[in-house]
């Protein structure tokens, strides 16, 4: 079992990605946490901090009370500011915010108000350090995303196919598009390492086909490999049907049907990995409690297809999957740019 304690390496590697997000003095920063937050992470952004000049304050909230029937994981939707105005005062006074909340930002409600003031936010994911240095953004990776986002943006159809007998077509002309690689160094921003995805949020009523998670594919939300093959039947954003006699498709139903809420089955985001140095096995290196998962999110050529709350298409629940999956080919208007699993093209 890994050890989480402050190490100088684990010092260098916040400090090098801090750069990359321009952090220097005359300007501020507050680490935003909260009580179940993993505190080595906390304090090595804390002391990276201060070594590039820039002692933080910290902003410390505790972990909201339960309020789900069954626990949630790894939704990048933090519930934890609950709308403070104080909190929301002092992560819009400073220049740049670490966010080490269990969950993350990416999906609060309280974001766009934080962006609004010019406060850029990087997101430390909920990884074990060891994750992160070895997941320290490459300078390449961000032009290369940003190629990506741009193809997506310009795209009407995205169609995703496979030998295990996917078949999903996503109408994605007007579909807020996005990504990141890892840091972000321009105000009214959020990026989030380990970093490495293109990205697209469908609006209502745009995907409609049939997916297969195949043995080998993921279920971040269990931390666990597909051990056996799961066909999602979807219709006008929705998962109609799970189909599977493993334990696979039992958990997929059963922690869904928990919500008792129909827009758990909905259509979050779609897109794909660009990470060279995410690596899909290394799932099976890491005890759950100290992994997110974020690495299998972003390793290069994945396919990611997420249920839950998608804002763009006015749909809001706490359910949600990450299922990032292998194999797979992705075409933008009948371009290639994943085929079996590899990227394509300027983006490989």
């Amino acid at each position: 079992m890994l050890v989480e304690r402050i190490e100088a390496k684990w010092i260098d590697a916040f400090s090098s990605v801090f750069e990359m997000c321009g952090v220097e003095p005359p300007q501020t920063a507050a680490i935003l946490s909260e009580s179940q937050s993993r505190s080595v992470n906390v304090n090595l952004a804390e002391l990276a901090l201060d070594r590039l000049g820039m002692p933080p304050i910290h902003v410390v909230v505790p972990t909201p009370r339960q309020s789900a029937p069954v626990p949630v994981r790894s939704t990048g939707a933090s519930d934890a500011i609950a709308g403070s105005a104080a909190v929301l005062a002092a992560l819009g006074a400073v220049d740049f915010v670490v966010d080490c909340t269990v969950e993350g930002l990416l999906h609060a409600p309280e974001l766009p108000k934080i962006l609004g003031e010019g406060t850029r936010v990087l997101m430390v994911s909920n990884e074990h350090p060891e994750a992160l240095e070895r997941l320290i953004p490459e300078p390449d990776l961000e032009p290369k995303v940003k190629v990506g986002i741009k193809k997506l943006i310009a795209a009407s159809e995205l169609h995703v196919t496979s030998a295990a007998g996917t078949d999903l077509v996503v109408d994605v002309s007007g579909a807020p598009c996005g990504g990141g690689w890892g840091y972000t160094a321009r105000p009214g921003t959020i990026s989030h390492w380990p970093g490495g995805l293109c990205l697209a949020f469908p609006k209502a009523d745009t995907v409609n086909g049939t997916i297969v998670m195949d043995r080998g594919d993921m279920n971040l939300t269990f931390k666990r490999y597909i051990e056996s093959p799961v066909t999602l039947q979807i219709r006008d954003d929705y998962v109609v049907d799970v189909e599977g006699a493993g334990t696979d498709a039992e958990l997929f139903r059963s922690y869904t049907d928990a919500w008792g809420d129909r827009e758990a089955y909905a259509t979050s985001h779609v897109g794909w990995g660009m990470n060279p140095g995410a690596r899909w096995d290394t799932l099976s290196m890491y005890d759950r409690s100290q992994t997110n998962g974020t690495e299998q999110r972003a390793f290069a050529g994945n396919f990611l297809y997420s249920t839950g709350a998608n804002e763009h298409a006015g749909r809001h629940t706490l359910g949600h999957f990450d299922l990032p999956m292998r194999n797979h080919s992705v075409f933008l208007d009948g371009e290639a740019v994943v085929i079996d699993g590899q990227l394509q093209g300027e983006l490989a």
